[in-house]
């Protein structure tokens, strides 16, 4: 048994993750581990979601190489609510050939079926699914979209597969457009899972996004949207009406600013990383200013800085906006870029050169 709650979905909506007990989050990883060496080998090599020595990266890479050999259209299918609908019989099917003990395929049934508690602590059954955040269900849900991988591998399309988010890869609009009819009657018919039309579409790759990337011209970009969502949580972490220590504030930065930086930092493109640093560091001005309070503490903290007496002065006793002062010839003369990154904000930019340039980048501090 486990516990649901809603949780936020990749297409913007919610779904249902579940929360395993304390027993099962002893037992599912001790079956997951004796299984996956079994069972991994017999995957697909364009099945790159939850395996050893795999990554998202891999399989936006995989992608590129095909779009650079002339597959410039991609069909992209959305699976509806697919861990939610797998069916437990055609699951169980499949795991048996590769499991011979007939203990372990009823232990995995009745995980399956063992029901989930809802928010009033009322029990459900469960006929269909598989629990999304189980330490199994990776491997099952890969179990079950494998069937997916080999017919497509049988047709000879070339494709790249997440655990439930792929893209197929073809020459023309009309090409994809028969793809996605087909590989969709398959799927509802074979499989028993439901694609929603309305966010699947056949479009030139550039227009389509694929784990948080697009492919444009051959290079590997982060999507707007993902982008968008960098910069609205650097903001929330900037945000003057917080109040926290600027400490606590640049360490969130920096954990925030590295993690999204690991995964994204495979992009090809930098240009909007410049102008983000600008703006990131006007904010921690901002953040100190507001911090400094008093006219006295301001000028005096200006001035101990270098910048200019007068100039300090005269900001310091200024009533207008703290975004305007934070770009004023004192605070940008006190509060240098050098300053602040001794003082600990990373640069976005220097994050994306230590990817990509390893040995001409600048030692960046932990």
């Amino acid at each position: 048994m486990d516990r649901r709650p809603p949780s936020p979905a990749r297409s913007g909506g919610t779904g249902q993750l579940g929360i395993p007990t304390v027993l099962d989050r002893l037992i599912q990883p001790a079956i997951a581990q004796a299984l996956t060496p079994i069972i991994d080998p017999t995957f697909s090599e364009s099945s790159h979601g939850f395996r050893p020595g795999r990554s998202a990266h891999d399989a936006v890479r995989k992608v590129q190489v095909y779009v650079k050999a002339g597959f410039t259209y991609a069909v992209d299918a959305d699976l509806s609510k697919c861990f939610a609908r797998v069916s437990h019989d055609l699951l169980m099917a499949r795991l048996s050939p590769h499991i011979d003990d007939k203990r372990v395929l009823r232990l995995i049934g009745r995980y399956l079926r063992a029901g989930v508690a809802d928010e009033h602590g009322a029990i459900q059954p469960t006929s269909v699914g598989v629990p999304q955040g189980g330490p199994l269900s990776p491997l099952l849900t890969n179990v079950m979209l494998d069937d997916l991988d080999k017919e497509l591998e049988r047709r000879g399309h070339r494709f790249a597969r997440y655990a439930d988010d792929f893209i197929i890869l073809v020459k023309s609009q009309r090409s994809g457009e028969r793809v996605l009819a087909s590989i969709t009657r398959f799927l509802t018919q074979q499989l028993k899972l439901a694609v929603n039309e309305a966010k699947s579409q056949v479009a030139p790759v550039s227009e389509c996004s694929f784990l948080g990337f697009t492919i444009i011209r051959g290079k590997i970009r982060w999507t707007d949207p993902s982008f968008r969502e960098f910069r609205r949580r650097l903001k929330r972490y900037t945000a003057r009406s917080w109040g926290v220590s600027m400490d606590h504030r640049f360490g969130c930065l920096r954990r925030y600013m590295r993690g999204w930086m690991n995964y994204y930092g495979i992009s090809e493109y930098c240009r909007p990383l410049l102008d983000l640093d600008g703006w990131l560091r006007r904010r921690v001005r901002m953040c100190y200013w507001k911090q400094w309070r008093r006219c006295r503490t301001r000028v005096g903290h200006l001035i101990r800085l270098g910048a200019p007496t007068k100039h300090a002065f005269t900001c310091g006793s200024s009533r207008k906006a703290y975004w305007h002062l934070a770009r004023t010839l004192s605070t940008q003369r006190g509060m240098t870029d050098r300053w602040l990154a001794d003082k600990g904000p990373l640069s976005v930019r220097e994050l994306w050169i230590a990817v990509h340039y390893p040995d001409d980048a600048r030692p960046v501090d932990q």
